[in-house]
């Protein structure tokens, strides 16, 4: 067991004894490496920005030891930005939300000031990759952290709790459906925490781009932890949603810390074009380094990483139906650089601490400005210069709009629905109340033909209107069961030695596997074998293969729990807020996204800033619309004569696309676009599947 973490280390090591905040004095702790490649959130490479940080203070105070945390853990002499500002919120045992951009540090807002007092940090995220990585980087740095994750057994989340209620640690990290359980809430009012952290707090806000109804029982959690203050985290919130995370988190009063938007070296550009594939090739062939394509099909993603590579560009895909295991690998290739570009979906980037993407591609517009601006962001983490691409089709706009259906099907649609799930389950009238089913959405569209994504929606609006709860995300554990007697296991001795180790690894852990199935943890018999989760994963196969077991791998099974019993459709009432202020909500963001698609003529890190309730006196200078601006003041107009003879020099042997050919031009381009129709009128010039080229005169 690893020694326990006592945030006194740095004053110790220097002579002090000083109390901690709110506590007895500690033991100091063994010497953590400082690294600041480490670091999680914290732009590894990028010049710190000058901070306030504390001032004046004296030597041994509370504020004092925050930056001697900072300096031990993490290495840096300064805190950058609003973290300090947040730090000194916290406490003052002060609720308090941040609002920082991707890669503005957050994790350091909460972890510092959960060092420096006695007790646990309850840490809630929605997502199992950013748990692992932090509580990894965490452990990294000798401080003592766990997490609690689907997968897990039974028997591994008892003791997890446990180990917090009677161990040294000093961080749990939790998912918000976690929050609801028995279990956790029994464990939970024993154990000694001292602040709860609640990252993507966008997610509790109706009015967000991101809401999960899972994220309203935080509310509830803070009633069983009485003067525990709450840090809320977002890297996108509009002032609207600011608001509402405060109401619905319960903030004595308003108490909002704000860190700029921009990002000054990071250039946004939309690029207008009719072919995608050719246009997203040609840019990845100017900007080298490592990029994201996103794109909102899971089919596209295998498509685009396919074209990629057979053009010699190392890509992956990634989406949210592969198995982790496929995930993690893809993930890490693409992390040591191995892959150049990952093709995803927007299952893909949130925790993951890669600071050297310099291009981040959308080939289909996200449904907001929010969405769009997080994944934006994961561009030139490291403070260089980097792109953020959208891709935008003439037809664009028409598909974008025809979500609003898909997302807000009609309300005889939703109560449809619901019918067919009663018939779906068998459910008589006034029966239901409590019950849990699994939903097999497929399956469930084949038998009364629906098509998924509305009946998703639908069943999220029968979720907010207070008739079930629908959880898509929820995990089955992967299961696992010996198909062979005990008194036959002499036949694994020929098998090799991976193999063997790995049974003796599930016999040690789990009990039972002779006679049921046992769910079982793929990462702790890597943890206990040494060996990797991919080759856990492959092993198990393996021995199914050959029926020595029988292996179920882990995979999302949506369910339905009734909060209701089935109710007659004729006395279901959806509220407004269920339904039409969100559908009105939605239409705004997207209304909003389309603007920032169409528009020519403002600053694009403008647009965006002011979007978020900030302005900015002056315009960033390399997106598209400023460097169009900068070439209309900087080059005359030339005479059509000219033109026409530039455009026939750049396409001499050539095929382009119009926007190649308007760089090797550099004029207006509502005169450039007028000259290329004519020179195709007069058959000098033709387009082929996007590209432009001198017509052949022999044909």
């Amino acid at each position: 067991m690893q020694p326990e973490l006592q945030a006194e280390a740095a004053g110790a090591a220097s002579g002090s004894n000083s109390a901690h905040p709110g506590g007895q004095p500690e033991k100091p702790a063994r010497a953590a490496t400082a690294t600041r490649a480490g670091g999680n959130d914290y732009p590894r490479g990028q010049q710190e920005l000058p901070a306030r940080d504390f001032p004046n203070a004296p030597a041994d105070s509370p504020d004092d030891l925050y930056l001697r945390i900072l300096k031990q853990y993490w290495g840096y002499d300064s805190f950058r930005g609003i973290q300090a500002d947040i730090i000194r919120s916290i406490a003052r045992g002060e609720d308090t939300l941040g609002l920082m951009p991707t890669g503005g540090g957050k994790s350091i807002t909460f972890q510092v000031p959960a060092l420096a007092r006695e007790g646990l940090c309850l840490v809630v995220t929605p997502l199992i990759a950013l748990m692992k990585d932090q509580v990894h980087n965490l452990r990294q740095r000798g401080i003592q952290a766990l997490a609690i994750h689907a997968g897990m057994s039974r028997q591994d989340i008892v003791a997890t709790l446990d180990n917090c209620i009677f161990g040294p640690y000093k961080f749990l990290y939790v998912s918000p459906e976690r929050l609801d359980t028995d279990l956790f809430r029994a464990k939970l009012r024993r154990m000694r925490v001292n602040l709860i952290a609640v990252d993507e707090s966008h997610c509790i806000s109706q009015w967000g781009y991101d809401f999960r109804p899972s994220y309203l029982k935080i509310a509830d959690i803070r009633a069983l932890l009485p003067g525990v203050p709450v840090l809320a985290l977002t890297a996108s919130a509009t002032p609207e949603v600011a608001d509402d995370i405060q109401r619905r988190l319960g903030f004595a009063r308003p108490n909002v810390f704000r860190m700029s938007f921009e990002r000054q070296k990071l250039a946004y550009i939309v690029r207008r074009t009719t072919e995608k594939r050719d246009e997203l090739l040609h840019i990845l062939s100017r900007v080298p380094g490592s990029a994201i394509v996103y794109t909102r099909s899971r089919e596209r993603t295998k498509e685009v990483a396919t074209l990629l590579n057979a053009q010699g560009i190392a890509a992956d895909y990634y989406h949210a139906g592969l198995d982790d295991a496929a995930k993690d690998q893809r993930q890490q290739r693409w992390q040591r650089g191995e892959t150049r570009v990952i093709v995803a979906t927007n299952a893909f980037g949130m925790g993951i601490d890669k600071p050297d993407v310099r291009l981040v591609v959308h080939i289909d517009l996200p449904d907001s400005i929010e969405a769009y601006f997080q994944e934006a962001g994961r561009a030139g983490r490291d403070g260089r210069k980097a792109y953020a691409v959208i891709l935008y089709a003439p037809g664009d706009k028409a598909v974008v709009r025809q979500r609003v259906p898909g997302n807000f099907p009609d309300k005889d649609y939703i109560l449809g629905v619901y019918e067919h799930l009663q018939y779906y389950y068998q459910m008589a009238m006034g029966d239901g109340l409590g019950c849990v089913r699994e939903f097999d959405i497929d399956d469930f569209c084949r038998k009364f033909r629906y098509f998924p994504l509305p009946v998703d929606s639908a069943l999220k609006i029968l979720t907010l209107a207070g008739y079930l709860e629908y959880n898509p995300e929820a995990d089955n554990a992967s299961r696992l069961v010996f198909t062979i007697r005990r008194d036959e296991l002499y036949r694994l001795r020929e098998m090799e030695g991976e193999a063997d180790l790995l049974i003796r690894a599930l016999l040690r852990a789990y009990t039972g596997l002779f006679t049921d199935y046992a769910f079982i943890s793929e990462e702790l018999l890597a943890t206990r074998t040494g060996l990797s989760r991919r080759r856990v994963y492959e092993l198990l196969l393996h021995l199914s293969r050959l029926h020595i077991v029988h292996y179920i791998p882990r995979k999302k099974i949506p369910h339905i729990l009734y909060t209701r019993a089935r109710t007659d459709i004729a006395h279901i009432r959806i509220p407004p807020s269920a339904y039409e202020e969100r559908r009105k909500s939605y239409e705004a963001r997207l209304e909003a996204m389309l603007a920032y698609a169409d528009n020519d003529t403002a600053c694009r890190s403008r647009m965006l800033l002011r979007y978020f309730g900030e302005k900015s006196e002056h315009d960033c200078g390399h997106c598209d619309t400023c460097l169009e601006l900068r070439n209309k003041q900087q080059a005359p107009s030339l005479p059509a004569h000219e033109i026409r003879r530039r455009i026939l020099q750049a396409l001499e042997g050539k095929k382009l696309t119009p926007a190649q050919v308007s760089h090797a031009v550099q004029t207006d381009k509502d005169m450039l676009a007028d000259i290329l129709h004519d020179l195709m009128d007069e058959s000098i010039l033709s387009c082929e599947n996007g590209l432009l080229q001198i017509r052949d005169k022999t044909k």
